[in-house]
């Protein structure tokens, strides 16, 4: 079986050290790892996985909302240099976060808004965070779809309603470890959507699925993830994961 990590940190500093992480996760079939930038910081350090797994370590380039601050005029700057000197899969991750801190509201709007078109010029899937304002990032999207428009709703945290909403626009949902928690409606969603909507990510190094919940996430861990969507849909964790790497190939152009 072959899967695709469509959102992974592998920059991060608790995985960068551990070049292992790329290994076990090829071996458990994961052959594409996304990374989404978060800001001109984290750039050098996806760029080098980029360079030396550019077979599976796959970069995108923008700036993640938790990161629109008082610079945020320059950091775009750079996402639009970047995005003309080198292949970039996607715009990502932008959007908008209202959970940590609303004090660049507005100008997480203008941020998101700035980067869609951008990702529209260079015609480039774009990946979105939409933490307590996936409304907000519905309404924006649909404001934006000029029928060329598309990308994922990472780490998907709406209603079914919305949910649908976003299949309607030609976005997929994208579905992690939280799918196997116990607690909160996600289960619901994924019985309820179709397996064409849906791609897989971990977000490593967070949300580590169950049974390692509360542990380092890792690309290795999307099998455990299919494995749980497979169980809700009533389906051979085969399926999910020929639709998906599909979904996913479809998506970035892969």
């Amino acid at each position: 079986m072959i899967f695709v990590d469509t959102h992974t940190h592998l920059y991060d500093e608790r995985l960068i050290a551990d070049e292992h992480q790329i290994d076990r996760a090829i071996a458990a079939g994961v052959t594409k790892m996304y990374m989404p930038n978060c800001n001109s910081e984290t750039i050098a350090g996806m760029l080098q996985l980029a360079d030396k797994w550019p077979a599976n370590c796959l970069p995108m380039m923008g700036l993640h909302p938790c990161y629109v601050k008082d610079d945020y005029k320059n950091e775009l700057q750079i996402v639009s240099q970047q995005l003309t000197q080198r292949k970039y899969y996607a715009v990502g991750e932008i959007g908008l976060d209202y959970y940590w801190d609303m004090t660049f509201k507005a100008q997480q709007i203008e941020a998101f808004e700035y980067q869609i078109d951008i990702a529209l010029q260079h015609q480039l899937p774009i990946v979105i965070h939409s933490r307590e304002s996936t409304r907000d990032c519905i309404d924006i999207v649909r404001k934006k779809q000029d029928g060329r428009l598309k990308g994922v709703f990472h780490c998907y945290s709406g209603t079914l309603e919305e949910a649908k909403e976003i299949l309607e626009l030609g976005f997929y949902l994208g579905i992690g470890g939280v799918v196997t928690y116990s607690k909160g409606s996600l289960p619901d969603i994924i019985m309820e959507v179709p397996l064409s909507g849906i791609i897989l990510e971990t977000d490593a190094p967070y949300l580590a699925p169950v049974p390692y919940r509360g542990k380092r996430n890792e690309s290795s861990y999307i099998p455990v993830i299919a494995a749980r969507i497979a169980e809700l849909k009533g389906l051979p964790i085969e399926e999910v994961a020929e639709t998906t790497t599909a979904n996913a190939n479809i998506l970035f152009g892969g």
